[in-house]
């Protein structure tokens, strides 16, 4: 298993820093370090990726000063504007582990991707949004393969990906499973923009 990577959290405010370091080192890739203010984070050593509260003093010199000490760091903006080193207040918690993860790098199978509304967390079985969805193993296999292929896939294809059949056998086993997906991820499963028909096929919509 990989070993966890080190956070540093600045924020000023202790109940929401204590909550965001407790939610991210209960995902498990993730050690927290917290500091209450600049002068605290300064003094923080053994951390690869650091998290500043824009409302903490001295907030943009302390990003630009561990910037030029090679840290990565992640502002969490006060003006309400995303940016390549910005999240934008308030956020979810998974566009903050989205830019973790793009940032640190994947961690084998659980690298998370988007898909739709959804952080995918294929190691997890897990799709991340506004409510968390659990999902069979075909489930994950299906949706991370039509995600790495990024286009449409025969269903023929799918069936031997996920299922190991021959294209010659003839079956209703993926139509099923497609059917009783949707149902878990689709507003609307009868008008499906995540898990898109075509042509013979499926693929994830855009």
């Amino acid at each position: 298993m990989p070993s966890a990577k080190r956070i540093l959290l600045v924020d000023q405010n202790a109940g929401p820093r204590h909550t965001l370091a407790e939610q991210l080192s209960r995902e498990g890739a993730y050690a927290v370090t917290e500091a209450g203010s600049a002068a605290e984070a300064r003094q923080a050593l053994d951390y690869s990726f650091a998290i500043v509260d824009g409302a903490v003093a001295e907030s943009e010199s302390l990003a630009r000063e561990l910037r030029g000490k090679g840290k990565p760091v992640l502002l969490l903006s006060e003006t309400g504007a995303d940016g390549a080193d910005s999240l934008a207040k308030p956020f979810r918690l998974a566009a903050l582990l989205a830019r973790l993860s793009a940032q640190l790098g994947p961690d084998g199978e659980d690298r998370a991707v988007q898909i739709g509304p959804y952080l995918f967390r294929p190691g997890a079985k897990l799709l991340m949004g506004a409510r968390n969805i659990r999902l069979t193993e075909k489930e994950t296999n299906i949706l991370k393969f039509l995600h790495d292929a990024g286009r449409a896939v025969p269903r023929e294809t799918l069936l031997h990906e996920v299922w190991g059949y021959s294209p010659a056998v003839t079956t209703h086993t993926l139509e099923t499973h497609i059917y009783r997906l949707r149902r878990k991820i689709e507003e609307n499963p009868g008008q499906a923009k995540i898990l898109v028909t075509e042509e013979g096929g499926y693929r994830l919509g855009v």
